[in-house]
């Protein structure tokens, strides 16, 4: 994406080639999310002939009798031998008006938590449901997923209509299924759209197989979904990742403070804070490889001279004065447990935060969550493997967070297990 281009009145210009859109799908097993994904990348030719031919060739020794698209995502040869998506694939395509990123995420329960990191940095999730079994548990479980992670635009394709005769009954009973589940979520922007992926009715073109459909096709519903006032432009919030000092003739006296902006706008001339010092200064001027800005906002990554020479290191958070993160030495958050080592009661953990990484512990574990049926068990002991479940940490030092509902960089954390150095869950605070 192009970082050329000034904001306005705390904006992005709208000068930008095309906009860049993250979107993840998710559904239960074989309802086909690669299929669609295959069908997406075929239809707008973002896919090499080659590719194609390889495609082409498997189906033919698979014998599937057509030529199968999901093999387009289907990477890992175990996912081709059972036909499942175990790991995200992600996958990329452009439209003259857009730039998409695809998380092709896992339908199997086993692999929640693959789905948890394809969606974690989403604009958007698509969830697939097989017109012929209707709401089932992974989708009301990749739902609930999707309301706690804030994706803030849902979309729900009915998919396989061709197998029930394209029958608009069907499709409205399943739009009244979902519906009654999500309103029990926090979701407020929710799409269905009949669909066969397979066939590519409704998926980038009008279907004049459901003459009764009146909404548009999927591709145009994701070319126009608005999505830059989802950006939180208002909390300015930079996590100092680097101290740049080139130490050449030329650059000798340069020191700036390299990383992406979280969220906000900073402009130079701008009054910040350092934290955790509390010490006021001003942004003297913002750099980036292709030259210098006058102002930056998500997700641009720059680096940022201030007036005064200041004891900045990585870890460090650039806020405005009037306008600080939470500083926490405890944090109540829901987790999503990602270990086959369950969660241990007082256990030990380093959390990473942005750039920030401390010590923890597990100071009380809540509540956890059943998916299904959004029941709290208070009375659980651990999390085990893609559980979820509202826990307490007791932090080493403190962290500069925002709420999760606020700040989906801020507000979020990963727990690391200080003996295997394996990610174990990840967190929302709340």
């Amino acid at each position: 994406m192009a970082t050329t281009g000034a904001a306005t009145n705390g904006r992005p210009s709208v000068g930008r080639a095309a906009e860049l859109v993250r979107f993840a799908t998710a559904g239960s097993v074989d309802d086909g999310k690669s299929t669609l994904i295959g069908r997406l990348l075929y239809d707008t030719k973002s896919i090499f002939e080659d590719q194609l031919e390889h495609v082409a060739r498997t189906s033919l020794q698979r014998g599937d009798g057509y030529v199968n698209l999901a093999l387009l995502t289907d990477g890992l040869r175990a996912e081709r031998e059972q036909g499942i998506t175990i790991d995200v694939a992600y996958r990329y395509f452009q439209t003259p008006r857009r730039k998409f990123i695809i998380a092709d995420t896992p339908g199997h329960p086993q692999y929640t938590r693959n789905m948890v990191t394809g969606a974690s940095t989403a604009d958007l999730a698509l969830i697939l449901i097989d017109a012929r079994n209707g709401v089932v548990e992974q989708s009301r479980r990749h739902a609930f997923i999707a309301s706690l992670l804030r994706i803030p635009h849902l979309v729900v394709c009915v998919n396989k209509m061709d197998l029930v005769a394209f029958d608009q009954e069907a499709f409205e009973r399943i739009c009244s299924h979902f519906s009654g589940w999500a309103a029990k979520l926090e979701v407020t922007d929710v799409t269905f759209i009949p669909i066969s992926a397979l066939h590519g009715d409704n998926v980038v073109e009008r279907s004049a197989r459901m003459p009764w459909y009146e909404g548009s096709s999927l591709l145009y519903h994701l070319e126009h979904v608005h999505v830059a006032s989802d950006r939180n432009l208002v909390d300015a919030r930079f996590p100092v990742q680097w101290v740049v000092r080139p130490m050449s003739d030329e650059y000798h006296d340069y020191r700036g403070y390299a990383g992406q902006v979280a969220s906000g706008v900073f402009r130079v001339g701008d009054e910040v804070v350092v934290l955790p010092s509390g010490i006021e200064t001003r942004i003297a001027g913002i750099d980036t490889y292709d030259g210098p800005l006058e102002e930056a906002f998500p997700p641009l990554s720059v680096s940022l001279r201030l007036d005064d020479d200041l004891d900045v290191s990585r870890g460090d958070m650039i806020a405005r004065p009037q306008n600080r993160p939470i500083e926490a030495r405890d944090v109540d958050a829901m987790v999503c447990w990602m270990s086959e080592r369950p969660l241990q009661p007082r256990g030990r953990y380093r959390v990473k935060h942005t750039t920030r990484t401390v010590l923890a512990k597990a100071d009380e574990l809540r509540y956890r969550i059943d998916v299904n049926t959004l029941h709290r068990h208070e009375d659980a002991d651990g999390l085990s493997l893609n559980e979820i479940g509202r826990l307490r940490l007791r932090l080493s030092s403190p962290l500069f967070v925002d709420e999760y509902r606020r700040n989906r960089t801020t507000g979020s954390f990963i727990l690391i297990d200080e003996s295997t150095n394996d990610t174990v869950g990840a967190g929302m605070v709340l």
